[in-house]
């Protein structure tokens, strides 16, 4: 059986300047060497929460508990935040005028210069930045810090690591093998990963875990495939999968007979074939997508998007058939 290594219980830290923000009455568990994705749009309390954890903020109520025992608050230590956990966050925090060696052997004692190095060496192999390691923090791109800083976080036998939005100031080539290496580093060295993201291809990419984040109250947490597939919130197929939202009224438009107020569904549950139950669309326009295409559907006034995988077959104004293969239903 799989160590809980934190548990937040009924979690509440509000700010009183800004009373939407923060979270409220927010509870789980995470287990050791497991990768955790908190997802939210701007101001949904995810930084906020990432701080309670690591002990950063003083909570209004509720505990974290790293192996049972509480994570005590800035108020309650001398130096704030707990020993056996690092935060990266999107300023790295790097001495931008020492070396990458120096920057990630400063966080081991001279006890054994030794292991010290062995260790310095070792984590830069693992983060492919040995090439790297006589460059100064000034001389490096964005993700070359990236890994410096995740590289500085976990040379010190770091238990639980904490990423503050890690792929903000990454490129869209390096951030899948950011996310490759997060991943790989995870499984080799168990260590426990939290991240928290605006972007939902980070949290289905990389986590073992999910947990959705609205105004500051926990929508939704479990694997990432079961949440995609079983969202129990409109705000969920959202932001996951860019979600169709249609009330009841425009889905009898499609010959969709729904029992609740909206139905919802992804642009890849819509089909483009002929069959008994397909209906005639226009094809409004097509957008790129590289290696596929969005096509927008119109029937009856009524607007969807779908995925066409064989680029070019559907043009802009053609007519194509289509069929709804699966859908949701929600009342809210």
């Amino acid at each position: 059986m799989e160590e809980q290594i934190i548990s937040v219980k009924n979690l509440t830290k509000q700010y009183q300047t800004e009373q939407a923000s923060g979270v409220r009455n927010i509870s789980f568990d995470i287990k050791k060497g497991n990768i955790v994705a908190i997802i939210g749009e701007s101001g949904s309390g995810k930084s906020t929460l990432l701080k309670c954890i690591y002990g950063l903020l003083k909570v209004d109520s509720g505990e974290v508990l790293f192996y049972g025992k509480r994570i005590l608050g800035p108020d309650e230590q001398l130096i704030p935040g707990h020993k056996q956990m690092k935060m990266v966050t999107q300023d790295f925090s790097l001495n931008i005028y020492a070396k990458v060696y120096d920057n990630i052997a400063s966080m081991l004692s001279n006890t054994n210069v030794q292991s010290k190095h062995a260790k310095t060496m070792d984590m830069m192999e693992h983060l492919h930045i040995m090439h790297l390691k006589d460059k100064k923090i000034t001389e490096l791109s964005g993700g070359e810090q990236q890994r410096v800083a995740i590289a500085k976080a976990l040379v010190s036998d770091t238990s639980v690591l904490l990423l503050d939005e890690p792929f903000s100031q990454v490129d869209a080539l390096l951030k899948n093998q950011l996310r490759a290496d997060i991943k790989r580093i995870a499984a080799d060295t168990g260590v426990t990963v939290i991240m928290v993201s605006h972007d939902p291809a980070d949290g289905l990419f990389l986590s073992d875990e999910l947990l959705i984040l609205k105004g500051g109250e926990l929508l939704q947490k479990g694997k990432p495939s079961h949440i995609y597939h079983h969202p129990d919130h409109i705000y969920t197929a959202q932001i996951l999968g860019n979600a169709v939202v249609l009330n009841t009224e425009d889905a009898l438009k499609l010959g969709i007979n729904a029992n609740k107020a909206h139905v919802v569904f992804y642009p890849e549950w819509v089909e483009l074939k002929s069959s008994w139950n397909s209906r005639r669309f226009e094809v409004k326009d097509v957008y790129y997508k590289g290696f596929y295409e969005e096509l927008l559907l119109e029937r009856n006034g009524v607007k969807i998007r779908a995925i066409q995988l064989n680029r070019g077959e559907h043009k802009k104004n053609d007519h194509v058939q289509a069929n709804i293969s699966h859908f949701l239903e929600y009342n809210t």
